[in-house]
């Protein structure tokens, strides 16, 4: 939150580029205070205390103690506001039979990925529902989650407008009647935030990237294939969530690009967690929880041996996308040299 002194040294004018919801408070003041929106509001109020209208109830430093405070509730609201969040740390709890988990401390950066692998019901899910919940060893596993190697504040728990994990599952299906843009428009409008139209088109661009087939901002979210739509929400979870972390449900299926998918979500500085059976994306992660029995087996940080066998697999993996490609547009395999 800035401090009184910053506002006091700043314009309207740049305080509502900074924050685009001030329009609002500023044009429901007594006094037109974006008459000289380009002058420091300390030149503007002190003309205003100056002149000493007698008609109007105005006092300086009671507005500067609403503007703060106004700053701060809507921060709130729209959960930017939070301190960011550069790491997360799990503390071990134990499995389903009560064991204790063989592990110190695991944790998450900022811009990097964590795979989680394991069977079918082996526990992921409650890892995830532990870090969302941000528990305090007060869950089945009796895991404790630090951010940024403190105790949380209570509001990544309980405050509406703030929420540590951004799920995108397997399924995605749209029911509102919008195109695309609307759509977009709708979130950023939700976020309060500037320059939306231009993040609208980066988010589109993006989408466009990964998904096989491209799309316009005017075609109906309906009508978005299933990779598509995953495509959208991938763009959108990267540049318009306040999230910090990011889960993704075995990306390996959704029919986009998996790599460029990873690269935008890292490149907005998400924590990415994904739960995967591909070999490939696995190791794409810089380390990997191996799940069992509702507890975390092990952590493996990926090598430089894995990395050098990723080049191969993803050389292996290009050909059979243009396989693919090619069985889609209807081509003969026996043209194809391997």
């Amino acid at each position: 939150m800035p401090s009184k002194e910053m506002l006091l040294l700043s314009s309207p004018a740049s305080l509502i580029r900074a924050y685009p919801f001030l329009v609002v408070f500023f044009q429901n003041q007594p006094i037109n205070l974006l008459k000289n929106e380009h002058l420091k509001l300390l030149h503007i109020l002190k003309e205003i205390e100056e002149e000493g209208s007698e008609d109007t109830v105005f006092e300086g430093g009671h507005f500067v103690d609403q503007l703060q405070e106004y700053i701060l509730q809507m921060e709130e609201f729209s959960g930017i506001s939070s301190q960011r969040v550069e790491s997360l740390t799990v503390m071990p709890g134990k499995d389903k039979s009560g064991e204790a988990e063989n592990f110190d401390a695991l944790h998450f950066r900022k811009s990097t990925i964590t795979s989680i692998v394991g069977p079918t019901g082996s526990g992921k899910s409650r890892l995830l529902a532990d870090i969302e919940w941000v528990a305090q060893a007060d869950t089945p596993t009796s895991r404790t989650i630090l951010v940024n190697n403190s105790k949380p504040s209570s509001d990544w728990r309980f405050a509406s407008g703030k929420k540590l994990v951004a799920q995108l599952s397997q399924n995605m299906n749209f029911v509102m009647d919008l195109t695309v843009k609307e759509f977009l428009e709708l979130h950023a409008s939700s976020r309060m935030v500037a320059n939306a139209a231009q993040i609208i088109d980066r988010i589109i661009d993006a989408a466009n990237e990964l998904a096989g087939e491209k799309f316009k901002a005017d075609t109906p979210i309906t009508s978005l294939s299933g990779g598509q739509s995953r495509a959208l929400m991938i763009a959108d979870t990267a540049m318009l969530s306040s999230s910090p972390v990011v889960l993704i449900d075995e990306i390996e299926n959704a029919g986009i690009d998996r790599k460029k998918a990873l690269e935008i979500l890292t490149g907005e500085e998400k924590i990415v967690l994904m739960a995967t059976h591909d070999p490939i994306l696995a190791l794409m992660a810089d380390q990997r929880i191996v799940i069992k029995n509702g507890g975390i087996h092990k952590v493996i940080q990926t090598s430089a041996a894995e990395k050098a066998m990723l080049t191969q697999l993803e050389e292996s993996d290009k050909k059979m996308q243009k396989l693919r490609t090619m069985l889609r547009s209807g081509e003969a395999f026996e043209t194809l040299y391997l």
